[in-house]
């Protein structure tokens, strides 16, 4: 049987427009709107990255952070 969709928690998130066009886009493509994407990508987070690129990425992105906060 599935899981019952309850969102049981909200929370302010702060992300860049980059990181929000991504979003939008997967989710209307998905099919879903922006909280249930993230739902989705958080519940299977292990299935929907690659632990190498990730690692690249994570890094590059820590890289220019404070940069990109100015």
């Amino acid at each position: 049987m599935p899981k019952r969709f309850r969102l049981t928690r909200r929370f302010p998130v702060a992300m860049t427009e980059d990181g929000y066009r991504g979003l939008k886009r997967f989710a209307h493509e998905a099919g879903l709107d922006e909280g249930e994407a993230l739902s989705f990508l958080f519940e299977h987070f292990d299935s929907v990255t690659d632990e190498d690129a990730l690692s690249h990425r994570l890094r590059l992105f820590n890289a220019e952070l404070e940069a990109r906060k100015r």
